[in-house]
């Protein structure tokens, strides 16, 4: 099986600091640190590394070679990511002493991608394979209904949260990923609870109190790991990745949230972001010593 991911690509400007900053304030930064990033580039290496075969379907911006560099190294295979006009995507990352972080993010190349290459890689999609997708490129419909079109299961990460997109896309979604805050905007701003949802799977990562997995046939809370943080970054893309290839390789509902979760668990533990994924064999000696 292959897990298809239609992803945004970052390049991820790290400042640790003190605090996070208050409106108004200027404050020097501890440390810098350069990074490949951006959501849905995270979420494919962490399939990757979890396991899966991957197809990452993204854009960056023409004779940006660090970038393309970068993710060579980490593994991903380059046949369908365009270069196009637009400067490759990238973030601003704050990050204090306990873990916590600001993010602000440019979208650039990621919302200048081809349709023509998305329908060119989700052609090789079969029933039962999986597509990724995050709010942060364009075409994420187009791309739903292909894969759907294909039979194959779609994963919808909703973030950055914004209730049009997700409208727009839902019809296409049978696995949903939304955080805690994501949830709570979800049922307040449709008035419909995350059960009565049309798709055939809710999944609500809670951080430290663990995730929720909700569909017909099942609910159920599994708990985190207890990990000391040193980067919160990137944790819910981990999550959203190593979920994906533990279901691709057939784990159970169950098997997958507790292998996500212990992956989660780890990546918080290193900081950084894309270059941070474990891999399968440090997920499973983690889960041997719980």
């Amino acid at each position: 099986m292959t897990v298809f991911n239609l992803g945004s690509i970052n390049i991820d400007h790290f400042y640790r600091m003190p605090h996070l900053p208050q409106p108004g304030e200027t404050l020097a930064a501890l440390d810098f640190e350069k990074g490949l990033g951006g959501k849905g580039a995270n979420q494919s290496v962490a399939a990757h590394r979890a396991g899966a075969r991957v197809v990452h379907i993204g854009a960056i911006g023409k004779g940006d070679g660090w970038t393309n560099g970068q993710l060579a190294l980490l593994g991903l295979d380059m046949g369908s990511i365009a270069r196009v006009e637009p400067s490759t995507g990238h973030a601003i990352i704050l990050t204090d002493p306990a873990g916590e972080n600001v993010i602000i993010i440019h979208g650039g190349a990621n919302r200048a991608q081809s349709e023509e290459m998305i329908a060119q890689a989700l052609g090789a999609g079969q029933a039962g394979d999986i597509l990724l997708l995050q709010n942060e490129t364009s075409h994420q419909v187009e791309a739903a209904k292909m894969a759907r079109e294909h039979q194959m299961r779609v994963f919808y990460s909703a973030a950055p949260f914004e209730l049009a997109p997700l409208k727009a896309i839902l019809p296409h979604v049978t696995h949903l990923l939304v955080n805690a805050f994501e949830a709570a905007a979800l049922e307040a701003e449709t008035g419909t609870a995350l059960a009565d949802l049309p798709v055939q799977v809710v999944v609500v990562t809670r951080g430290a109190e663990g995730a929720d997995w909700i569909s017909a046939d099942d609910h159920f809370h599994a708990p985190a790991f207890p990990v000391e943080a040193v980067d919160t970054t990137g944790a819910g893309d981990c999550f959203a990745g190593s979920l994906a290839a533990a279901i691709d390789q057939g784990m159970t509902a169950e098997q997958a949230i507790r292998f996500a979760s212990a992956a989660a668990a780890l990546h918080v533990t290193r900081p950084g972001t894309a270059e941070a994924m474990p891999d399968y064999h440090e997920v499973d000696v983690f889960l041997a010593s719980q």
